[in-house]
């Protein structure tokens, strides 16, 4: 993700993941053990796009903002990266606990947390769109980003 677009394409991504999920992520679906394997590794890919996105923008984009000469884009960083860190703590914690050996297990509470989870991207990707984004885009840093 390198420009503004490829931005905007990591979410349009993660959105769509999440929305080929929702109707599949139910007890009556998900007792076919097909649809249940779809699921898994449906999950499995959006949990990969969703870090490789953290990390890019951990890596590439939030360093160059905390050097930023506006105290204002300092201060915008500051608050998504620690925004950032409960999700990512969620994010880590349902994978670890209910996708890491593969045993589809699609219980009740899997499906809350996971529902959960899609919020918590869902909100994440809504507020970089609506806050971060247009600053970006604001003081230039997309002409020469390297994300």
């Amino acid at each position: 993700m390198n420009t503004l677009d490829g931005f905007r394409s990591t979410h349009s991504e993660l959105r769509q993941m999440m929305a080929d999920l929702r109707p599949i992520l139910n007890k009556a679906q998900l007792r076919f053990r097909p649809n249940a394997k779809a699921a898994f590794e449906l999950l499995c890919d959006l949990g990969e796009t969703m870090r490789r996105h953290l990390a890019a923008a951990d890596h590439g984009l939030y360093p160059r903002l905390l050097v930023h000469e506006d105290p204002k884009v300092n201060s915008l960083a500051w608050g998504f990266i620690s925004s950032e860190k409960p999700l990512r703590a969620t994010f880590d914690d349902h994978y670890t606990n209910w996708l890491k050996n593969c045993d589809y297990n699609f219980c009740d509470q899997f499906l809350a947390e996971t529902h959960e989870v899609f919020d918590l991207v869902t909100q994440r990707i809504d507020h970089e769109e609506q806050v971060l984004l247009p600053k970006l885009v604001e003081i230039g840093l997309f002409q020469d980003l390297k994300v």
